[in-house]
């Protein structure tokens, strides 16, 4: 998906929870805030209820859309079983993906079609490099929770062993396909929120769209970290939020360069393609809890993660609330993989004193 911050520098990827095959309950919590609830049946909500107890030591984080950049994957190609990764993604997608990473042009990597499979391929190239290095498996070893920015949850729930790498691909490339036919249907666009907290953006997305139509409002897209969040919606919208930011004090605003509203309702012609996909996607338990974009929660069931994944692109993420909870449950050491340091930027910002290590590809 996407993600350009001001933190070090990103391009956010991220949406409304609608109901649809999924059973959720909202609960509402500061005025912007949506979680959802999903309902599976006892066993597993028994499995699931187990497992929100869990305690974090290690964790593998996984970038999202934004992160990708030029000269990405070259490193990789030292390590053979990274290097493999690219030669089956080309049979997959049909393109050199490694000649793109490495050579670009930017303009082709950025695309969402192309950069949403250049980072799930590169981020599981990099735990493969970290795995070649000297104490490397022991690392991975004692990995016991991940997650991933937008984007970065299908990575993440590979790495978990949710699903195999090629299947993980193959949805990969369907979600960037789907995501761009939808921001091609309507003009619609993303702008990052710096220096504000999340009650005051809400409050500036509340007076954008009191002078747009409907097609055209916006809303919390991304709740990134603390001062940072992205908002989604209707060209006319997002220049409205633009041209009102500095009234509510906001520092700045910066246009994200992603292909349109992601993680909002203009999405909505994504999910059915992503739900036909999932349903004949081979989904297993993860091995680790998986913490979701959609709710901030692990999941267990197979059924459970296909509904929550076909949802997650209309869905605002819960980033902010991820990492808090992580932090809340003990986090010592977090292992950014892929490139850029976008995710490790943001952790240090919500607390100075976490070790996050960058492990690039």
């Amino acid at each position: 998906m996407s993600s350009s911050l001001t933190l070090p520098s990103f391009s956010p990827i991220f949406p409304n929870l609608s109901q649809r095959s999924l059973s959720v309950k909202t609960h509402h919590f500061p005025k912007s805030r949506v979680f959802a609830t999903i309902s599976t049946g006892s066993q597993s909500s028994i499995h699931e209820a187990s497992l929100a107890d869990y305690k974090v030591s290690n964790a593998f984080l996984f970038p999202g859309q934004g992160a990708q950049a030029v000269g990405m994957g070259k490193e990789a190609q030292n390590v053979p079983s990274a290097a493999v990764l690219y030669k089956k993604a080309n049979d997959i997608l049909g393109f050199d993906l490694l000649d793109v990473c490495i050579n670009g042009p930017k303009e082709k990597l950025n695309s969402t079609v192309i950069s949403q499979p250049a980072l799930y391929v590169t981020s599981l190239a990099a735990v493969e490099l970290l795995r070649a290095r000297e104490g490397g498996e022991q690392i991975i070893d004692s990995v016991d929770v991940t997650c991933g920015l937008s984007l970065g949850e299908y990575t993440a729930l590979a790495f978990a062993g949710a699903f195999s790498f090629e299947d993980g691909l193959k949805l990969v490339k369907l979600r960037g396909e789907a995501m761009q036919d939808a921001s091609d249907a309507v003009k619609s666009a993303m702008v990052s929120v710096v220096g504000l907290d999340s009650e005051k953006v809400q409050q500036l997305c509340d007076a954008a769209n009191q002078e747009v139509p409907e097609s055209e409002k916006v809303q919390i897209a991304n709740f990134l970290c603390p001062g940072n969040y992205a908002v989604s919606g209707g060209l006319k919208g997002i220049e409205a939020v633009e041209a009102k930011a500095k009234s509510f004090k906001a520092r700045m605003t910066v246009r994200l360069a992603v292909a349109g509203a992601f993680h909002t309702s203009f999405m909505e012609p994504a999910v059915s393609r992503l739900e036909a996909a999932l349903l004949s996607t081979d989904i297993r338990t993860p091995r680790i809890p998986v913490i979701s974009n959609v709710n901030a929660l692990p999941h267990t069931d197979p059924d459970t993660i296909k509904k929550i994944l076909a949802r997650q692109v209309t869905s605002p993420v819960q980033w902010e609330t991820t990492v808090k909870t992580l932090l809340s449950k003990g986090l010592k050491k977090g292992y950014e993989l892929g490139p850029g340091k976008v995710i490790a930027g943001i952790v240090k910002r919500m607390d100075k004193g976490t070790e996050i290590e960058n492990i690039g590809a």
